[in-house]
């Protein structure tokens, strides 16, 4: 394979991976090169996102590479984040946030396969509204991060503590998540917050 095809497949790959990011020995397994080659590629690109000066760059962290935003840029992130046609939730993005509310601390995997589907987007919008955070990393291989929900998701919601979310029946493990989502719904209603099913976040 080709230097610059290699590249393009890392940063595909890293993308994808999102904040867990991923090691270069993992990387070496799905590309099917050598650790070195694959570490002198990452060494490569994350060079050219900073020559070029782009609005990402890539960074190793705790031995694992991920592509990340520039602290520079935050300003216009919160600016995002807060913008009044950004303020409401998709189904999608209720559903992530009523499995972490109920099941913290969670994995990103541990919540794909409750819903059975990719989780990656929608947990990025609840990061970017505060909703949830990283509170830790699972003791597990590629020690995954674990979410949990934020003081900011308790305000939204008017609670005052964990304890204050309204009671699901312990049904079914489906039947719970269903009921758990109501709930969250009917409480957002409650409070105003509008969900929008139209964007899939």
């Amino acid at each position: 394979m080709d230097l610059r095809t290699l590249k393009s497949i890392i940063e595909g790959l890293l993308f994808l991976a999102g904040e867990e990011g991923l090691g270069v020995k993992q990387l070496s397994e799905i590309v099917n090169e050598s650790q070195d080659i694959v570490a002198g590629a990452l060494e490569e690109l994350k060079q050219e996102y900073a020559e070029h000066q782009r609005g990402l760059q890539i960074l190793k962290i705790a031995g694992n590479y991920q592509m990340s935003t520039l602290p520079d840029h935050a300003p216009y992130f919160e600016k995002l984040a807060y913008s009044p046609s950004r303020s409401s939730l998709s189904q999608a993005a209720l559903e992530t946030l009523s499995i972490i509310a109920y099941r913290q601390p969670i994995t990103r995997i541990e919540i794909e396969e409750i819903r059975g589907v990719k989780s990656e987007r929608a947990i990025h919008t609840l990061v970017n509204k505060d909703l949830i955070h990283e509170v830790g990393r699972a003791e597990a291989i590629g020690r995954p991060i674990l979410y949990g929900t934020t003081k900011a998701f308790l305000d939204y919601f008017g609670l005052g503590t964990l304890k204050d979310l309204p009671e699901p029946n312990l049904f079914e493990e489906t039947e719970a998540q269903e009921e758990e989502t109501q709930l969250l719904f009917t409480k957002l209603e409650q409070t105003g917050f509008e969900e929008d099913n139209q964007q899939n976040s």
